[in-house]
């Protein structure tokens, strides 16, 4: 779940830091987190073009590598708010900078003090490594907005593909802009996703900003959690697959890196004692079916000759959309019943059952069982059209599991 800052995509988002950068300045830093690949640096640079007196810098561009650039940066900014009456510095992977949070604080608390009319909007990748330096150092200085995985209903809108179409791509390819207009080059599109997005978020936004002291084990973490979509895995199971192995506690850590990355939530087991919730094994949901694209060399499931990994495919994928929609997600199980996800937020209180097949009234015991002994959720089963009659007949709603990664809202 994204557990803080206003989650939105990228057309609202561009027009809510441009509503801002027309308030009087200075106002407070406008952080801007996700995912790699979602169009933060897309979004910069079309600040860039569209407000004058705007200097926008990458962090980790070439121009950040020349020593003084820091400073020269807000002398450039202080001139160009006086001469003009505001400037507005667009930063770039801002935690490429070292020490970025206390730099900003020192620069952001002269302008302040100088009543500078600057604005300031800065971009990174790493959850993680935002976070915790915006809220020890930054506290009350910023906003933080989230750009997150990019949803089917975007990707028809932006690049004129049916809704079906962007369905099946979320599932099979997941959403990442720069992969579409490689659909004819299934190769070369798998090599996209792993060099520009699974290599760089792990290679740079973990290993190189936060102390991993075993980066192999993370490595193999990752690894393992992408072959186990929507899989609940116990962690001495993982701890038993890995070559190098590590202790429970540093394998559990592992795991929340790669979420705090973007890449892999361990969901929780619902409960009533929290105590037990966290001792329950995770749920692992990959965050984008991308990952499963590029990681799988088996690639997509088809659906007839492999319904099973179709099916988990297609799970993963609408467990992944609701979080990344910023609902809290988790499961349920009390052998020998089971609930694939359980939904708390914006969209209500939900229990979900994912059928891509045949089911019966007895494939839903689970779902009828956790609605009795939590009746404040109401029961869903995500299932091929055709099916909807067997969850009416069972008396639980039922949606299509096209329409639900379609972004139609749950009622």
């Amino acid at each position: 779940m994204i557990t803080s800052g206003t989650l939105v995509d990228s057309a609202t988002g561009q027009a809510r830091i441009a509503a801002r950068l027309a308030e009087p300045a200075p106002g407070r830093i406008q952080l801007l987190i996700g995912p790699r690949q979602v169009g933060k640096t897309t979004l910069l640079l079309e600040l860039a073009r569209t407000h004058p007196g705007a200097i926008y810098i990458a962090a980790d561009g070439p121009e950040a590598e020349l020593p003084g650039w820091w400073d020269r940066l807000w002398h450039r900014a202080e001139e160009i708010a006086a001469s003009r009456g505001q400037a507005v510095v667009l930063l770039d992977e801002i935690q490429r900078v070292e020490d970025w949070a206390a730099k900003l604080k020192g620069r952001w608390d002269r302008i302040h003090r100088l009543r500078l009319p600057i604005h300031l909007v800065a971009t990174g990748s790493s959850a993680l490594h935002l976070g915790r330096g915006s809220r020890e150092t930054l506290a009350g200085r910023f906003e933080r907005m989230v750009l997150p995985h990019w949803s089917a209903s975007a990707l028809a809108q932006v690049f004129g593909l049916t809704i079906d179409q962007a369905v099946d791509t979320i599932v099979a390819w997941g959403g990442y802009p720069g992969a579409i207009p490689l659909a004819a080059e299934p190769d070369r599109r798998r090599a996209y996703l792993r060099d520009a997005i699974i290599e760089p978020a792990i290679g740079r936004d973990l290993l190189a900003l936060h102390p991993v002291r075993r980066p192999a084990l993370l490595r193999q973490v990752f690894a393992l959690a992408a072959r186990a979509p929507a899989q609940i895995v116990s962690i001495q199971k993982l701890q038993g697959q890995l070559q190098d192995k590590g202790a429970m506690a540093t394998i559990a850590h592992y795991l929340g890196l790669l979420e705090d990355a973007f890449l892999v939530a361990a969901l929780e087991k619902h409960s009533s004692r929290p105590i037990r919730q966290r001792a329950a094994p995770p749920k692992l949901v990959v965050l984008s079916n991308a990952i499963l694209a590029a990681q799988d060399p088996r690639g997509a499931p088809d659906r007839s000759a492999d319904p099973a990994r179709f099916g988990a495919w297609v799970e993963n994928a609408c467990l992944s959309h609701a979080w990344n929609a910023g609902q809290e997600v988790r499961y349920w199980r009390e052998e020998p019943v089971e609930v694939d996800g359980v939904l708390d937020g914006s969209w209500g209180q939900w229990a979900i059952e994912v059928k891509t097949g045949e089911f019966g009234a007895r494939d839903l015991a689970g779902l009828v069982e956790f609605v009795r002994r939590f009746p404040a959720y109401r029961p869903l089963v995500l299932c091929d059209e055709d099916r909807l009659t067997v969850a009416l007949r069972a008396g639980v709603q039922g949606m299509p599991w096209r329409r639900f990664l379609a972004g139609d809202q749950l009622t």
